[in-house]
């Protein structure tokens, strides 16, 4: 794939190390370069600006995620078949299998126990003092997600490395995804023996898909990937959005301080985090014909790469992209996608930071920062690996 010579190209790798441990500078340099910028190491055309990404992610008919949404052709032949890789009635049907299980109703039957999970990890954390904000993230997701989808108690321990594995696959081929990869097979090979052995716990979503299978609606080879394809973005997507949201609110107390005086601005809250900190870098889409976009025309099979993290700070939407205001209305941020791929499980996502916010709010007078964060490595990925903080008791 060649780019049009008037398209501005951008030349460092934005699945770098050093560009995972800071993102942002790239992410500017590509906005000011323009709404359509060429990526000279990914041969792809990136998308770093609000109103483009929005456009693709409503034109699933031109922009495709059936070829997959990966920066390489393997993890794209390979992922055929989710939910995140089909478009149209295809992808509804997939779609279709977990929905009744995260409509709002079906949430708030879950939201005690949520709820109460979050208070518990919480007060584990408080009781400690000096904490790893990475791992009071992931108490809650841990105990949520798999059981949502029945996964078997054994296996859990490996969930977090294997999810982390599944979106290392969907960035370019590098030495991240080459390293990971073996954590993916490993993943799917369980997931396989799961499906096979019919170990599912009842009352799981892993069981619908089971039945939806012997009914003959699916093939029974098609329900590992589903399984994972509910698993693993349901996880890393949002430990990364309560760990934002604890070290945000230690770096900026007086945001913390607005949130105790007035709780009702949780849910606008977990909106500003996600806009500030998306938890997803970006995925890609396929476009079927030759259309045109920013000005400039995107050649038919050419792939753009939509940079959730960019168009979330971008000055052309909002103002004073780079402070942190939970006061903003950030409900048209794009951190969990938009349109028909709009994430499915963002509404659990949602409720389990809440859950988290409510708890902390309760529970702790303020949130310091003890010692160097540090990012995790993933090439899609935007979250903490560490996060040294200290909670101190109301």
């Amino acid at each position: 794939m060649h780019k049009h010579a008037d398209v501005p190209t951008y030349r460092p790798d934005l699945y770098s190390r050093q560009a995972i441990r800071d993102t942002y500078p790239h992410y500017a340099r590509l906005r000011e370069l323009g709404p359509v910028v060429w990526l000279s190491r990914q041969r792809a055309y990136a998308l770093p600006r609000y109103a483009e990404c929005k456009k693709v992610l409503l034109d699933d008919a031109t922009f495709i995620s059936g070829d997959g949404v990966a920066l390489n052709p393997i993890t794209n032949r390979l992922s055929r078949g989710t939910t995140l890789n089909s478009d149209g009635d295809d992808h509804a049907r997939r779609r279709a299998l977990l929905a009744h299980r995260l409509t709002p109703k079906a949430l708030r039957t879950m939201r005690e126990t949520v709820d109460r999970q979050a208070a518990a990890a919480v007060d584990a954390a408080v009781s400690r003092g000096r904490i790893d904000g990475v791992a009071l993230a992931t108490a809650l997701p841990m105990s949520v997600v798999p059981d949502l989808i029945g996964w078997p108690q054994h296996g859990r321990e490996n969930l977090l490395r294997w999810a982390g594995a599944t979106f290392d696959a969907l960035g370019p081929i590098n030495r991240q995804s080459v390293k990971t990869a073996a954590s993916g097979l490993e993943m799917m090979r369980f997931a396989r023996r799961v499906i096979r052995d019919r170990e599912l716990l009842p009352g799981g979503a892993g069981q619908d898909v089971l039945h939806a299978a012997d009914e003959g609606k699916f093939a029974h080879s098609e329900c590992p990937e589903l399984m994972i394809d509910y698993l693993a973005p349901s996880l890393d997507t949002t430990i990364s959005a309560i760990a934002s949201s604890l070290h945000l609110f230690a770096t900026y107390p007086d945001q913390w301080r607005l949130l105790k005086a007035d709780p009702t601005l949780i849910s606008n809250a977990v909106n500003e985090v996600v806009r500030f900190e998306s938890p997803v870098r970006a995925f890609s889409r396929k476009a079927i014909r030759d259309v045109e976009l920013g000005g400039t025309t995107i050649p038919k099979g050419a792939r753009v790469v939509v940079i959730y993290g960019s168009a979330n700070r971008d000055p052309l939407e909002w103002d004073a992209p780079d402070n942190f205001d939970i006061r903003r209305d950030a409900a048209r941020q794009l951190g969990f996608g938009h349109g028909t791929h709009g994430c499915a499980g963002q509404g659990l996502a949602r409720m389990e930071t809440q859950a988290m916010l409510r708890a902390l709010l309760e529970r702790v007078d303020h949130i310091e920062v003890a010692g160097q964060p540090e990012w995790a490595m993933n090439n899609i990925i935007h979250r903490y690996g560490r996060l040294p903080l200290r909670l101190s008791p109301v």
